[in-house]
C-alpha cells in the first residue's frame, strides 16, 4: 500500500509552498526535513534491527532483550543468533544449539540446557544460576563474568572457554572436562575442579 503526498506530508505545508509562501530556500529546507522523518518512519526501514520476539527459532534469529521465560526450544538449532538481554528463566533448552551466537548478559536462570552447545558463544555477564547444564558444550566459549551460580556442571566440556571472573560458586563440576582439555574434574568436584 502506497501514501499519498497528503498523508505524508501535512496539508497546510503543501499549501503554503504553493502560494510561495517564505522564501524557496526555506521551503526547500522543510521539505526535505517532512521527506527525511518520513523516510525514517517508515515500515521497512525501521523494522530491520529491531528483535522480532515472536519469530520462530532459527540460525541467526534476533531475540535481543526478548523475554522467552518458561517455553520450550528444545533442539532448535540458534546458531549464530543476537540474544543479547534476552532471558530464558526457566525455559526447556535441552540439545539446543547456540555455537556462535551473541547471548552478553542473557538470563538462563533455572533453566534446563543438558546436551546444549554453546560452541564459541559469546556468554559475557550471563547468568546461569541454577541451570542444568550437564553434558554441555562450552567449547572456546566466552564466559567472562557469567554467572554459573548453583549450576549443574557434570559432563560439560569447558575445553578453552574464557571464565575469567565467572561465579562458580556451588556449581556442581563432577566430570566436566577443564579449559585445558585433558583434565577430567573429580567427582563431587563442588565450585572448582578437584
Amino acid at each position: 500500500m502506497t501514501q499519498s503526498h497528503d498523508e505524508t506530508i501535512p496539508a497546510d505545508f503543501l499549501k503554503a509552498l504553493m502560494r510561495g509562501r517564505g522564501t524557496m530556500k526555506a521551503n526547500l529546507w522543510r521539505l526535505s526535513s517532512v521527506l527525511l522523518l518520513s523516510l525514517l518512519a517508515s515500515p521497512w526501514l525501521a523494522g530491520s534491527a529491531e528483535a522480532a520476539c515472536t519469530e520462530a527459532p532459527r540460525p541467526g534469529v534476533n531475540w535481543q532483550r526478548c523475554n522467552l521465560n518458561g517455553i520450550d526450544f528444545s533442539g532448535a538449532d540458534l546458531k549464530g543468533a543476537r540474544l543479547r538481554d534476552a532471558s530464558f528463566f526457566r525455559s526447556n533448552l535441552e540439545g539446543t544449539d547456540f555455537s556462535g551466537a551473541s547471548a552478553f548478559r542473557s538470563k538462563f536462570v533455572n533453566a534446563v540446557l543438558t546436551g546444549a552447545k554453546f560452541e564459541g558463544t559469546r556468554l559475557e555477564g550471563a547468568d546461569f544460576t541454577k541451570a542444568n547444564l550437564s553434558d554441555v558444550s562450552f567449547k572456546d566459549a566466552d564466559l567472562r563474568n557469567t554467572r554459573l551460580f548453583r549450576s549443574i556442571l557434570r559432563g560439560a566440556d569447558l575445553t578453552g572457554a574464557k571464565l575469567r571472573g565467572a561465579n562458580l560458586n556451588g556449581a556442581d563440576l563432577s566430570g566436566a572436562t577443564w579449559v585445558d582439555g585433558t583434565r577430567i574434574c573429580s567427582e563431587g568436584s563442588i565450585g572448582r575442579c578437584n
